[in-house]
């Protein structure tokens, strides 16, 4: 049992516009020194706001593939630049890898239990089956659809 009642949670939003990780990698670095904290920003505030920041990460689906996680070290009151309200959802700018998978379009976010999210890749360990093969070739074979 968790000491306040609830467990860890996470939550999943998909990436509008980076082709890949990398690209999502530059645009945050360039957003954590214009704009710091880095933070990504959304309409709706999470409701389960104690459950995320006990430890839970933004899973984000880029070019239609869970791919990546960031710890969410914060969740805050923001505005969009003209006034108008938001929330501002506070990201480690550490991109950790997770084992990828194909992931259908929404709108907004979801949240993500622990069960259901993927591992994270560990670096240095062996590779087999289809993270064995080249980015290169990956990243075709997904264009392609055909993983």
């Amino acid at each position: 049992a968790w000491p306040h009642g609830w467990a860890m949670l996470h939550m999943l939003k998909l990436s509008v516009g980076p082709k890949d990780v990398a690209q999502l990698r530059a645009i945050q670095k360039l957003r954590a020194v214009a704009d710091p904290p880095l933070r990504h920003q959304t309409r709706m505030t999470p409701k389960r706001r104690e459950e995320i920041l006990d430890g839970g990460s933004i899973y984000w689906v880029v070019a239609g593939f869970l791919q990546a996680r960031q710890r969410i070290v914060d969740i805050i009151e923001d505005d969009w630049g003209d006034g108008t309200h938001c929330c501002g959802l506070v990201l480690d700018p550490k991109l950790v890898m997770v084992q990828a998978r194909a992931t259908k379009a929404f709108q907004g976010w979801r949240y993500l239990s622990p069960e259901d999210a993927p591992a994270d890749v560990v670096e240095g360990a062996v590779a087999s089956g289809m993270e064995a093969l080249p980015p290169a070739l990956k990243a075709a074979l997904r264009e392609a659809r055909l993983i």
